[in-house]
């Protein structure tokens, strides 16, 4: 294996020319194919008087134009940084701006916001539109030999989701992204002969591991301009696609599809998901005819743990796996010394993947990483046989009198509901409490919302709750607002009302139900 990307492309462009890597609605690329566009446009930038070390901005929707164009900002040494297409003026002009960009390399859509950003005022940000197609200059004869790029050569400046506040951006070497391919291709056994599919914006890390895995293991990346519920089994089975990804939202939106005839009328041999929605975990198996597995991770890490293949137990569980080949785990309670099994504590981690620190952001770095190990801000419990399970977020938590509630609980209890397609949960002010428990919820398509669906999802919760846990009041939306990483952003959710109001309905929290348990 390569040291780094460029390199890896180099090696199978040699060993497996004529084997397809890159497949959209509209082109199927070898690796031959795409290394000599890699180079091509890698010239191009050369002539553009691109350095090394200089962060290129990548605005562009999905496509094999991404990856190229990815790959050839790290071919001369420079870095990416890739700019989320949904980005307005405020969010892109931080990206630009934060990073210190000299170029973004975008399409004309992309140029007519970037040319609104205080970034373009400066005059020191270079546009251009199109780099794969349209021969900007005369491209340059010579490239920087692989040998000048390392492991250790910082790849992408990867700016994460920003649910809360600007996004901070990692520094990403090229080890940190073979390190994470290998360790998904090991998950999956990938190996030539399989195929799979990505759907996220290529601006979000997973599109992008999911590039490394395909290109070590030199398989095609089939890849789709954005991620339909609807239409997502369809291109599964017409790709031939034997392994893919999700996360979020995902898994609920695409069981609360109706079911057809050709749900088992598939290739895939496993489903990696972060966030597998437990109560739903046997019925999603069984209706694809195919595992479903946990794997967790996020920006600054990769992957930190996952749940192999075999463990047919972790179904329902709730599990997020046990530490990957390179990686050590341990749960610590809030004075840093080790929890016992089965007691909630943070989860922290170290080893390889990692990603070198927050750009410009020495005091926020150090505040997750600490004696060598990375702080995820994640409750979990770590069971006997040294599996995980995680509670939720340290700072996603309802404090209500003196007992902490976790989000993640009531939301994963509320989606079991068959008429309600996701949902979030935030924390009210409360003259009593402190704190009490807000739940939103996006009703499935044609379910109007009402008290009696309100009331119905409450008695849901009665039965899966704590009676402490349970929502003070349940209000509807029309829709969330999702990271690129389709997770739900709570601090854009409409203003959260402490009383009762058109829409937003309040619980009967002293009226338990007759089943109701105290503790269960």
């Amino acid at each position: 294996m390569a040291a780094t990307l460029v390199g890896e492309l180099a090696a199978a462009a040699t060993d497996s020319p004529k084997a397809e890597f890159l497949r959209t609605a509209e082109d199927s690329l070898t690796f031959a194919e795409v290394h000599e566009l890699v180079e091509q446009s890698a010239r191009t930038l050369v002539s553009l008087r691109v350095e090394q070390g200089e962060r290129v901005g990548i605005r562009l929707p999905n496509g094999s134009n991404w990856v190229i164009t990815w790959l050839a900002v790290l071919r001369i040494g420079a870095v990416a940084v890739p700019v989320n297409c949904a980005y307005e003026t405020s969010d892109l002009d931080h990206v630009l701006s934060d990073s210190g960009a000299s170029m973004i390399i975008t399409d004309e859509e992309g140029r007519n916001k970037v040319e609104g950003t205080e970034a373009w005022a400066t005059g020191s940000l270079m546009v251009v539109v199109d780099l794969v197609n349209s021969g900007h200059g005369t491209a340059s004869k010579e490239l920087p030999p692989l040998e000048n790029i390392t492991a250790r050569t910082l790849a992408n400046l990867q700016y994460t989701s920003g649910t809360t506040g600007f996004p901070k951006a990692c520094m990403l070497a090229h080890e940190y992204w073979m390190t994470l391919g290998r360790r998904a291709q090991e998950n999956v056994d990938a190996d030539v002969g399989d195929v799979t599919i990505t759907t996220q914006p290529f601006s979000y890390m997973d599109p992008q591991w999911n590039t490394t895995l395909c290109l070590l293991a030199r398989i095609p990346l089939v890849i789709r301009p954005r991620f339909s519920a609807s239409r997502f089994w369809d291109w599964v089975r017409e790709e031939g696609v034997t392994f893919f990804y999700v996360l979020g939202t995902m898994p609920t939106l695409l069981y609360k599809q109706e079911p057809t005839s050709a749900d088992k009328d598939n290739r895939v041999r496993i489903v990696m998901c972060s966030g597998i929605p437990p109560a739903l975990h046997r019925q999603l198996e069984e209706r694809w005819d195919a595992p479903w597995r946990e794997a967790y991770g996020m920006t600054e890490t990769g992957i930190d743990l996952c749940v192999p293949l075999a463990a047919q137990s972790s179904v329902g569980s709730g599990i997020i796996g046990w530490p990957v080949a390179g990686k050590e785990a341990r749960v610590l309670s809030p004075d840093g010394s080790e929890t016992a099994p089965g007691e909630q504590g943070e989860l922290v981690v170290r080893g390889k993947p990692l990603m070198k620190g927050y750009w410009n952001l020495p005091d926020a770095t150090a505040e997750v990483m600490r004696d060598g190990w990375f702080h995820t801000g994640d409750v979990v419990i770590q069971r006997e046989d040294g599996a995980f399970r995680l509670v939720g977020r340290i700072k996603d938590m309802v404090r209500r009198g003196g007992e902490n509630i976790s989000s993640a609980e009531v939301e994963n209890a509320a989606n079991q509901h068959s008429d309600i397609i996701a949902s979030a949960v935030v924390a009210v002010p409360d003259d009593l409490w402190g704190e009490q428990v807000k739940l939103f919820l996006l009703p499935k398509e044609g379910r109007t919302p009402s008290r009696a669906l309100a009331e119905d999802v409450f008695e849901l919760l009665q039965d899966h709750l704590a009676r402490f846990k349970l929502p003070a009041l349940i209000a509807f939306v029309d829709t969330f607002p999702l990271t690129p990483s389709e997770r739900i952003i709570k601090s854009q959710i409409p203003e959260a009302l402490a009383t009762e109001g058109p829409g937003v309905f309040a619980m009967a929290l002293s009226v338990p139900n007759k089943n109701q348990k105290e503790h269960r």
